[in-house]
């Protein structure tokens, strides 16, 4: 009855129809798993649905689907006079939901091989009341620039890593012995996201090098900011969000650091494929956003509705958002929410030099305190890392 379907379904849905087989009805096998048949009707009309989006619909004569990564555009079929098929022309286009979801599997596959990180000795007395963050602006690594041009200064692959090494030791050496802390990548880590020097979109960029040294580089930063916080900070949380310039690459960032410091207990990385991410700590409720999705003012309620119970549990607390994407600072008081954006360390390309952009470049490191809020922030800028 589902044999040509077993090729969509998910592994629960291969569950339902085995347990169909072997029992002869959706009643029978709801019964024999203990629960609702509701469920497994449902489960089965979705299963139908996604293999017609592909084109594969029996009952329809649609035999022939699209490859997976696409979905079904239209079918023309062409019958003979005894109605059997004669010619069938099948127009499929990208189905990019089911392509992120390709990558994400890709990654974990991948990432699930990569050598563990070994585990770092934790410092004394640190202060069990106090959380350093270090929220990190676009950071665009694989991003070309030359001074020449942008009449700001050059900017390659090496200049990149060094700046965010360099930053990375002042602002923990400025950081009081916190017994937690948090390395935040706000997304567009990466200038591109693939073999081809473009954002997902389609838009050209000035890059340096080639795409797997881009990789290297980006990986060798976080894990050099991660063994910097954990000499000093109790654990570290790891935050990287999805930017509009690295899609894909921050989907196999996040799963090959979480792979790397899988027997590391003092590392918690975030591994949810959302577009928002929170943390935690005492009063303080932080959200974490590029900023190229929601806009500022409906970020508030999206708090609220992500975390209704940490929305209780901070009222006269502090709730903030944190985002990128824009590259200059920005602060604003919202209804019981501060929304915040923050500077990056590299000068503008040549495409944001033309526009006329011209930011100021920062990196910050943030200190909350678990009753209080934040208590202080530590700065540098590129002048301090010459």
């Amino acid at each position: 009855m589902y044999d040509g379907l077993r090729e969509y379904a998910t592994q629960k849905q291969l569950e339902y129809i085995d347990v169909i087989e072997e029992t002869g009805s959706h009643s029978k096998a709801a019964l024999a798993l203990n629960m609702d048949r509701r469920g497994i009707d449902r489960s089965m009309n979705n299963l139908t649905k996604h293999a017609a989006r592909q084109g594969y619909s029996p009952g329809h004569d649609m035999n022939k689907p699209v490859p997976d990564g696409f979905k079904l555009r239209g079918t023309s079929t062409l019958y003979d006079d005894q109605g059997n098929i004669k010619i069938q022309w099948v127009k499929g286009q990208e189905d990019k939901e089911r392509q992120l979801e390709m990558i994400q599997e890709a990654c974990e596959a991948f990432a699930s091989d990569l050598p563990k990180s070994p585990s770092i000795k934790a410092p004394k007395n640190t202060q069990s009341n106090l959380m350093a963050c270090y929220p990190i602006g676009d950071a665009h690594i694989g991003m070309m620039a030359h001074a020449e041009e942008t009449l700001a200064e050059d900017f390659d692959l090496s200049i990149a890593e060094k700046m965010l090494t360099g930053a990375t030791d002042y602002l923990v050496a400025a950081s009081p012995a916190c017994g937690r802390s948090a390395v935040v990548l706000l997304g567009d880590f990466l200038h591109f996201d693939s073999m081809k020097n473009m954002t997902p979109h389609g838009t050209h960029l000035d890059a340096d090098s080639r795409f797997h040294k881009v990789v290297r580089a980006a990986i060798r930063s976080v894990r050099y900011m991660i063994k910097a916080t954990l000499s000093i900070h109790g654990t570290c949380d790891v935050i990287v969000e999805v930017g509009n310039h690295d899609t894909a690459s921050s989907v196999f960032l996040r799963e090959a650091l979480h792979n790397i410091y899988e027997d590391e207990d003092r590392v918690s990385v975030d591994t949810s494929p959302a577009r928002y991410h929170y943390i935690r700590f005492g009063q303080n409720l932080v959200g974490v956003h590029h900023g190229d999705g929601a806009k500022m003012a409906s970020l508030p309620l999206i708090m609220a509705q992500d975390r209704a119970k940490d929305w209780g549990e901070t009222a006269g607390g502090f709730r903030t958002w944190w985002t990128g994407h824009i590259h200059h600072e920005t602060a604003k008081d919202f209804m019981g929410v501060k929304v915040e954006s923050f500077r990056i360390l590299p000068p503008e390309d040549a495409w944001a030099a033309g526009q006329g952009y011209r930011s100021m470049r920062d990196q910050k490191a943030i200190i909350l305190h678990e009753e209080f809020g934040e208590v202080s922030r530590h700065t540098v800028n590129p002048q301090m890392l010459r």
